[in-house]
């Protein structure tokens, strides 16, 4: 089922209003304006029909959930309804949000519990393809299955329903009783080193799908990326594809990657533009082993032939960061596994010995592991910010900034960042320094993390604060 306009709209005259009021800070009481997604634990088959099934916890029973669509400007009203065995809630990654709908238990909203509910309100002001999940136990919660797309349309329309197409990548661990492997959730190998992978790669649920595309029409491919730590490797130049966007944001003019493979790191999105030709079948293919694995099929019909696209995404409203008169913060990342440890703090006292084991607790920012007491930082509102992260670890990671983009400005050894567009998630390899710059323009306590899900686990978090 898709969640959109026409669905919230169908509560009535209430619901239309409430939709064209004018954008407010102040949290709606529950109404019945509010669609409802449950996250609720389910048996389902990851192997296809007949297969076996796994304990996966799903909002309204499907993987990946309900797509949200809504127009730019509008309002996301959703009421999470909470029928799990342990609490939970939902970020609505890459949007930049009130304060206190953005999902964090312990910062800006207490979790919610078994059996309770929690009513999310607020504007979507950028148009783009974005996506919910959990955001409590995150490496155990978004590996059963807890996320969804969520895609704010432009408000003039650029492509049609039938040319727009949402594909949600993951990998899931399958044990060899062919079921979602639980057992190896909250595993220290997984925490010390690269993250969880899995061994079945699926999109939008389905193992090696196939989709019918007709010759000689523009179609636009979002792609988001889910896994918990998988970095995905594709090259769009392989079926002739241009890029519309990365992590939501238009980069104007669609262009062709100057450089393959891609890296579409866990959490980040790409869009694509692709015109395909009579008989040009293509898939899309994963690059990561050195052998081209195809994960998707899309089948041309039709002959018409193929005229330049002139489809480009209008340009959402981000301020510029002011560079010259920016505060510098940087941010030393350390610990994991092959790698001397250093001096890590956890909760006030240095780890040592067994309390890497014990706590869980294996990475840390700036010597501290997981969410500190103090912010990493605090700015006035408006006042731009470079966080210089400096990678001391031996693994790559995937750093996330809550309810801001921003855009690389240095990333030492590399000049991937063609163009410099706007990000709200970056990649980081292994002693590698990357420094990022954004106006610190929206209120209240957002994380910085890595969005490798154990890694954050496992002590990669922290936050700032705007006031």
């Amino acid at each position: 089922m898709s969640i959109n306009r026409r669905n919230i709209l169908k509560y009535g005259a209430a619901g239309a209003a409430f939709l064209a009021a004018p954008f407010s800070l102040k949290v709606s009481q529950a109404s019945p304006d509010f669609f409802s997604i449950t996250a609720a634990p389910i048996k389902k088959s990851l192997m296809g029909a007949g297969g076996p099934l796994s304990d996966l916890w799903l909002y309204d029973g499907q993987t990946p959930g309900p797509e949200i669509r809504i127009k730019q400007g509008e309002y996301v009203m959703a009421r999470l309804v909470n029928e799990l065995e342990e609490p939970t809630t939902i970020h609505w990654h890459g949007i930049r949000i009130d304060n206190a709908m953005d999902g964090v238990p312990g910062l800006t909203q207490q979790a919610v519990m078994p059996g309770e509910t929690f009513d999310y309100y607020f504007l979507a002001p950028d148009a783009g393809t974005y996506y919910y999940h959990s955001h409590n136990k995150t490496w155990s919660q978004v590996a059963r299955g807890l996320y969804g797309p969520l895609i704010i349309e432009e408000k003039d329309e650029i492509f049609d329903k039938d040319h727009d197409l949402t594909l949600i990548i993951d990998d899931w661990r399958i044990g060899q009783d062919g079921k979602l492997d639980l057992a190896s959730l909250g595993s220290m190998m997984d925490w010390s080193h690269g993250g969880r992978l899995g061994n079945l790669l699926t999109v939008n649920s389905q193992n090696q799908p196939s989709f019918k595309l007709n010759a000689g029409e523009d179609y636009r491919l979002r792609l988001i990326n889910a896994a918990n730590s998988r970095i995905l490797e594709i090259d769009p130049s392989r079926f002739d594809a241009k890029i519309l966007a990365y992590d939501g944001q238009s980069i104007g003019e669609p262009k062709k990657l100057s450089y393959s493979p891609l890296l579409l790191g866990p959490a980040q999105r790409v869009d694509l533009l692709i015109t395909p030709k009579a008989g040009g079948d293509f898939s899309l293919e994963e690059l990561s082993s050195g052998q081209a694995y195809a994960f998707a099929n899309f089948e041309i019909v039709g002959e018409k032939s193929v005229t330049p696209s002139l489809k480009q995404l209008p340009l959402n409203s981000i301020p510029e960061p002011d560079i010259k008169n920016a505060k510098i913060f940087p941010l030393k990342m350390s610990g994991g596994a092959m790698r001397r440890v250093g001096d890590i703090y956890y909760q006030g006292k240095k780890l040592q010995g067994d309390d890497f084991r014990n706590t869980g607790q294996v990475w840390a920012f700036n010597g501290v592991a997981n969410l500190p007491e103090k912010p990493f930082f605090t700015v006035k509102q408006g006042e731009t910010v470079i966080i210089e992260t400096i990678n001391d670890t031996n693994f790559i990671h995937a750093m996330h900034v809550h309810g801001h983009h921003f855009r690389v400005i240095d990333r030492s050894g590399s000049d991937i960042d063609e163009g410099n567009p706007w990000r709200d998630t970056f990649l980081i390899g292994s002693e590698q320094t990357v420094k990022i710059a954004f106006v610190a323009d929206n209120k209240g306590k957002w994380l910085y993390h890595c969005h490798m899900l154990e890694h954050a686990a496992a002590g990669m978090i922290t936050w700032f604060e705007v006031v």
